[in-house]
């Protein structure tokens, strides 16, 4: 079979804890409420008075999170319009014109941050954040007086700048470069030294670091140590929040993206602190915290005590988001991307203590996903370049997954990392996190619409646990992660995530993320001659759940579990009847995917599967596999060459040219098995 990519993620492009989304959609924000179209909206900005100027604000900010305004705000130029506010002289406008721009980037996506960046928002921007760090070192802004009032408007200010520039920088590698030149790094720094007085600026701002030191070897440059310093300080914090240990994991993965960085000598100190923060992370219950958490706020209600997270006004803003990569990114990938559920802030403390403890955990998981994998190719690229003739094709793979006997051989992972990974227990950890998430905590979350938001984020982390066990799976021996019994083991506790249901779950994320890990698994114990549990039928049932999956990663790894349980099927005596109910799907599916590159996986796996063996031909006569691929043959060289160039990259045109080419090689060898007589 092919080679199966490690899956990689980036920081998520918004961040999860905003005080300024407010229910997007409602009431307030329908026509007929008093808000004044965008063009007026606009034109209130040039008012003489500050009130009017912020509610101007506001209302912008209500009015973007409705995706299908955002064009007509647009076309009027909306950001070099409120650029300028940035810097009013009000700060409460300020406020609420960087609320508003942060809105616009987090709805209107990758495009429209790109679109800002291009409108020279930074410029404004970098000017804001610079006054605010500025003004924590002469604390020269004095605080209101009013006991309702009492708030830091430097801080709150920059907290909105930070979010906002955040996501431009996760959608613009030109706003990245200004980050750099500008020194905007000094400015982040001191947003995170201020972590013991105000936990959610530092949050935000290393939600923006661990976004701008990725793959930045600029920034790398510019790097000081007193920025480690700082780095250093906030991982040794020790409030017991779950927000200090959002801050403290988020701090671990800027420390792990900066990792050249760092003197040869503190390397060694510095990789242990990291595990040590994702281990202890990972060790907590979620499932029993949210239980605790809501009793907390359910004898605080009894008491008649109030803690309700106070927005700074009634303005909108932000939202989490993934990674994924997948826009999955190239990705977020899925419809759900488009839901703003997510956007909610957290209605009181305990809901907003949940909140952060899964959103470290998330955090934690995405990190050791990182590094456990393999930078190339790229992301973008076919996950699975994959061919059963390939030994001279994309050689720099770094995993060959040939669902023969051939041996797995690891993706590159340092001796240090991986015994770090063995000391502090985390491919335990992350087994667990893998589980289901507690059904008394979800029926809790259920049951009360403030924390029905937390149901999404515990089914995030059990599909990143997943993928990060598909990493693992790819650069971990297989005696390091407990041997036969424990291989033998997994492949029973993901079959029961997939068959305990009275349904195979049909969620994409969820799909993509156990058909990763299931894929791995049964590559593993298929080298290793390892027996496993699932039957055909269930694995069949699974593809064909994965064959309506929109997502073209899903619909490969199905059919590379399918083509690696069939070769191995195809070593053994008296499974014919086996290896034609799968020879038929692949048929099937190699005929009606949508996209070549399911067509190219279809076809490889059928090359693995009845490749050799009296089992493999007799079903191959069975199922007429020669007439079937006589007539496929023509169809798929026609639909390469009128889509090949057009949808596909380089190296999926490498890919799929070598499937091409076995295909007429295996038709030769199947016309030379019809002249001998039936087996």
């Amino acid at each position: 079979m092919g080679k199966s990519k490690s899956r990689k993620f980036k920081r998520p492009q918004f961040s999860p804890n905003s005080k300024h989304v407010n229910n997007a959609g409602e009431a307030e924000t329908e026509e007929g409420e008093g808000f004044s179209p965008a063009g007026d909206l606009l034109e209130k900005l040039q008012s003489p008075s500050p009130d009017i100027r912020e509610f101007a604000c506001a209302s912008i900010s209500r009015l973007v999170q409705q995706t299908q305004v955002i064009p007509s705000f647009l076309q009027r130029d909306v950001v070099r319009c409120l650029g300028p506010m940035l810097l009013d002289k009000s700060f409460a406008v300020r406020e609420t014109a960087a609320g508003a721009l942060r809105n616009l980037s987090v709805c209107g996506g990758f495009e429209v941050c790109e679109d800002m960046v291009k409108q020279d928002v930074m410029t404004p921007l970098v000017a804001l954040l610079k006054e605010c760090s500025a003004g924590f070192l002469s604390n020269s802004v004095p605080l209101p007086k009013s006991k309702d009032e009492q708030k830091n408007y430097t801080e709150d200010v920059a907290n909105e700048a930070i979010n906002l520039l955040w996501n431009v920088c996760e959608s613009s590698s030109r706003a990245v470069s200004v980050f750099s030149k500008e020194g905007l790094l000094d400015v982040v720094m001191s947003c995170l030294e201020r972590h013991c007085e105000n936990v959610e600026l530092a949050v935000s701002a290393a939600y923006c670091l661990q976004t701008v030191t990725e793959d930045n070897p600029e920034l790398l440059c510019r790097l000081t140590p007193s920025s480690l310093q700082v780095l250093e300080s906030v991982m040794m914090s020790s409030q017991s929040t779950m927000e200090h240990l959002l801050l403290r994991t988020l701090a671990a993965g800027c420390v792990w993206n900066l990792k050249s960085a760092l003197p040869s000598s503190s390397q060694a100190g510095t990789l242990s602190a990291v595990m040590r923060i994702l281990s202890h992370t990972l060790e907590v219950d979620a499932g029993q915290a949210i239980l605790e958490l809501k009793e907390q706020e359910s004898r605080r209600r009894e008491e008649g005590v109030e803690r309700e997270v106070q927005p700074c006004s009634d303005r909108p803003g932000e939202g989490d988001g993934m990674e994924e990569g997948n826009a999955e990114r190239g990705k977020p990938n899925s419809s759900a991307d488009n839901d703003i559920s997510d956007l909610l802030p957290p209605k009181n403390e305990e809901v907003k203590q949940a909140m952060a403890l899964l959103s470290a955990q998330q955090t934690s998981l995405e990190i050791i996903v990182n590094m456990c994998c393999s930078d190339d190719p790229s992301d973008d690229e076919w996950e699975e370049l994959s061919s059963s003739d390939e030994s001279d094709m994309c050689a720099e793979s770094s995993l060959c997954e040939s669902s023969g006997a051939q041996v797995l051989s690891p993706l590159c992972l340092s001796a240090e990392i991986h015994a770090a990974l063995i000391s502090f227990l985390l491919p335990e950890k992350v087994l667990k996190k893998t589980e289901f998430p507690s059904s008394a905590a979800l029926d809790t979350c259920m049951k009360c619409p403030a924390w029905k938001s937390l149901v999404k984020k515990m089914q995030r982390v059990q599909c990143r646990a997943l993928f990060c066990l598909h990493n693992m799976l790819s650069v971990m021996e297989g005696e390091a992660l407990g041997g036969v019994v424990a291989l033998q083991a997994l492949a029973e506790h993901l079959s029961q995530l997939v068959f305990s249901q009275p349904e195979i779950p049909k969620e994409d994320e969820f799909l993509e993320a156990v058909t990763s890990a299931l894929r791995s698994l049964l590559q593993i114990m298929a080298s290793r001659n390892i027996p496993q549990c699932m039957s055909p039928q269930q694995l069949i049932g699974l593809c064909e759940a994965a064959a309506q999956c929109s997502h073209t990663s899903v619909r490969v790894n199905a059919i590379a579990i399918l083509g690696i349980t069939g070769s191995t099927l195809a070593k053994q005596h008296h499974t014919a009847g086996k290896l034609q109910m799968i020879g038929s799907f692949l048929l099937q599916v190699a005929t009606k995917d949508p996209s070549l590159v399911g067509t190219g996986e279809a076809l490889d796996a059928i090359f693995d599967v009845f490749a050799d063996g009296v089992e493999a031909e007799r079903a191959a006569r069975h199922i007429k596999l020669l007439p079937a691929l006589r007539t496929l043959q023509p169809v798929f060289k026609a639909k390469m060459r009128k889509e090949g160039r057009e949808k596909y990259s380089p190296d999926q045109l490498c890919v799929l040219h070598n499937v091409k080419v076995n295909l007429r090689r295996f038709i030769s060898y199947l016309e030379t098995l019809e002249k001998k007589p039936n087996p």
